[in-house]
């Protein structure tokens, strides 16, 4: 994460930020993250049945694609200088395009488009991103994703 400060914001809107390393989403993976969140739909853990589907495999949640969000925040994310907290504000768009299947590789590229403060020391920044499969021609998913830090 780059540390920027509330002077400097202005110069990162609209950057394209370098993407992020591959991240290989694997049925262990997905079938933990099935366990936390009791969706345990066959095409996502039963590699049997997954390949009698157009998919010819089991595929992740898109919210599980959605939840590595702050795994690779921590290569795009901007953290202000002197931040005492930083919370998951929300998303205002989120698309889920393209089916990740299991043990496909898939990485972020964002770019913050909007820094609101809201009140003194509060804001929130608005980041465009977009969850690449590698191969494939259409993302996994496009957000734009809410994060609110809390400054003196």
């Amino acid at each position: 994460m780059k540390v920027i400060s509330t002077n400097d914001i202005d110069k990162y809107i609209g950057v394209d930020i370098e993407p992020t390393d591959w991240f290989v989403v694997n049925q262990d993976q997905i079938n933990q993250f099935a366990d936390c969140t009791l969706d345990h739909q066959f095409i996502h853990t039963d590699p049997a049945k997954a390949r009698a589907t157009m998919f010819k495999s089991t595929i992740a949640h898109g919210l599980l694609s959605l939840s590595m969000l702050p795994y690779f925040a921590e290569s795009f994310g901007y953290h202000l200088k002197g931040t005492r907290l930083g919370l998951n504000y929300g998303f205002d768009k989120v698309r889920f395009i393209h089916p990740v299947k299991v043990n496909s590789r898939i990485r972020a590229h964002a770019k913050l488009i909007a820094v609101d403060e809201r009140k003194p020391g509060q804001y929130v920044f608005s980041t465009e991103v977009v969850v690449e499969i590698e191969g494939e021609t259409k993302p996994a998913l496009t957000a734009v994703w809410l994060a609110m830090q809390i400054v003196p």
